[in-house]
């Protein structure tokens, strides 16, 4: 006995959910699956304590899946992006350069949030929604494709026919697996360290990026906490140096980020216990296959550059959501995946290899080889138009 559905989603993470309400929202039958049960409380066992900003090209799909309007009052504006290179001798700011949302719009580039609430609000809104069945703690366990349908095989023993399977399953997708779909991996031999801390000094919804040598060290805006501001922080550098803050204590390894933040927004106290992960730079070698579409890190992974991770998977999701739109008898066919394909797979790899560049460049080492950087950095922003296009580069408009 097999279950009908139009589409199944393999992949209950943040993009995963956000594909689901999209999906049902637009009155497909989704069931989407995840093996790891998401976890909507900061302070619970393996809540995920990183977050995400929203860049305002994804807001629509957002709204269109009625869930902006749960997310919204609880999100942080990005009013002004603001790099700083601390590459000199000293740790010390000689650089520091905004790059304004104003100078584009009357919108703030994006707005911030934590991913733990991003899962709660997507879950409450999912349960509004009669078409799309969550199955949490269930994985696809195999996948066989055909030319009119694809048929899953869940861990549970359900076996599930879809006209269109979407990979939304992570760096070591199954479903990409499945289809035989090869990626180009880049390493780095980096990890990302995010936590949240208070400050005393507001960060005035400014999001600040500092360079100096390993990778950069970024505060991303947040609701203050208890009447104190507060930001999430995202620091890459060398695993090991990784390794070694983690089992910092807790005064110590407040002491170290106190340095590497140059003071900026004064004292930081840790408020959130620290997460890291390994940072690569992965791209599929199609977005699709028979009867199937990858999205988010099933399809792409870069360095957490630039507030691109996510918003490229919304990317994804607005282009596959407006392919069955418009022809909903289409949905998963050969037409439609194709035009999938061509429609993301260019930008994305203009993006991860964008965002690869800035890395290799924030993790310089080499005294005049951080010095160009910063001239380089001086000379961008000094020229207007240069400056504006690459924000709007950054954020995906034109």
């Amino acid at each position: 006995m097999r279950e009908m559905t139009d589409i199944l989603i393999s992949g209950g993470g943040v993009a995963g959910l956000a594909a689901a309400c999209a999906f049902g929202a637009a009155g497909f039958r989704v069931i989407c699956v995840e093996p790891n049960p998401p976890v909507t409380a900061a302070e619970a066992e393996g809540s995920d304590l990183r977050t995400t900003a929203f860049l305002h090209p994804s807001i629509p799909v957002l709204q269109a899946a009625g869930l902006w309007q749960r997310l919204e009052p609880h999100a942080a504006a990005l009013q002004i992006m603001r790099i700083v290179d601390a590459g000199g001798p000293v740790a010390e700011p000689r650089v520091v350069k905004d790059f304004d949302a104003a100078d584009l719009s009357d919108k703030p580039f994006g707005w911030n949030l934590p991913n733990w609430l991003l899962r709660r609000e997507m879950l409450a809104r999912m349960a509004e929604l009669p078409g799309i069945t969550f199955l949490p703690g269930v994985a696809t366990a195999r996948v066989l494709t055909r030319e009119s349908e694809a048929l899953v095989t869940l861990s549970d023993g359900r076996r599930i026919a879809a006209r269109l399977l979407i990979g939304a399953d992570g760096r070591g997708s199954l479903v990409r697996e499945a289809l035989g779909i090869g990626v180009k991996t880049l390493r780095y031999g980096q990890k990302a360290l995010a936590f949240a801390v208070r400050h005393p000094i507001p960060h005035q919804n400014i999001s600040t990026e500092i360079h100096r040598a390993g990778g950069p060290f970024t505060f991303v805006p947040l609701p203050d906490r208890d009447g104190q501001p507060c930001s999430a922080v995202v620091w890459m550098d060398h695993a090991a140096e990784i390794d070694r803050r983690m089992a910092l204590p807790v005064a110590a390894f407040e002491a170290e980020m106190m340095e590497r933040s140059c003071g900026l927004l004064g004292p930081l106290s840790l408020v959130s216990r620290l997460t890291s992960w390994p940072i690569i730079a992965q791209i599929a070698e199609s977005m699709a296959g028979e009867r199937a579409a990858l999205m988010a890190e099933a399809a792409h992974v870069m360095p957490p550059i630039g507030a691109q991770g996510l918003n490229m998977s919304l990317a994804d999701l607005t282009a596959l959501l407006d392919l069955a739109q418009a022809d909903p008898e289409g949905l998963g066919g050969a037409k439609m995946l194709a035009a999938y394909h061509r429609k993301r797979h260019g930008d994305v790899q203009a993006r991860v290899l964008g965002i690869d560049l800035l890395n290799r460049a924030s993790m310089l080492g080499a005294q005049p080889l951080r010095d160009l950087r910063a001239g380089a950095l001086n000379a961008l922003y000094s020229v207007a138009p240069v400056r504006r296009t690459l924000m709007r580069a950054g954020i995906g408009v034109r």
